[in-house]
């Protein structure tokens, strides 16, 4: 056994906890905010580390699919986040008691005043 299988090794099933540890915060957390962190961070960690460790093994020309599989999934993820956690706030899908500094509700009460 090489040192590159016992580092894609080590890749893989780090990348695989990170994925499982997200799962049980997506099953666990709160409310939308909460799982909002637990689906996008450990998540994509996970893939990503799934997808070095996958890559190692390959051959460039076809690891280079994989980084852009990764690329693509850390663009996508924040955006997507971003997304979901406005539209949770404006439903009043989330607990307002556990956050810490609520910028949205200012600017949204702003946005509501000039109108």
């Amino acid at each position: 056994m090489s040192l590159l299988d016992v580092f894609s090794a080590v890749c893989l099933i780090g990348g695989a906890l990170s994925c499982l540890l997200g799962a049980i915060g997506l099953l666990s957390f709160p409310d939308v905010l909460a799982r909002l962190q637990a689906a996008t961070k450990p998540q994509t960690l996970g893939l990503i580390l799934i997808l070095v460790g996958t890559a190692v093994q390959l051959d460039f020309v076809y690891a280079s699919g994989l980084i852009l599989v990764g690329l693509f999934q850390m663009l996508t993820a924040p955006v997507m986040a971003q997304l979901v956690g406005r539209a949770a706030y404006r439903a009043d899908s989330i607990r307002r008691d556990t956050l810490v500094v609520d910028e949205l509700g200012d600017r949204i009460e702003r946005e509501r005043q000039v109108r």
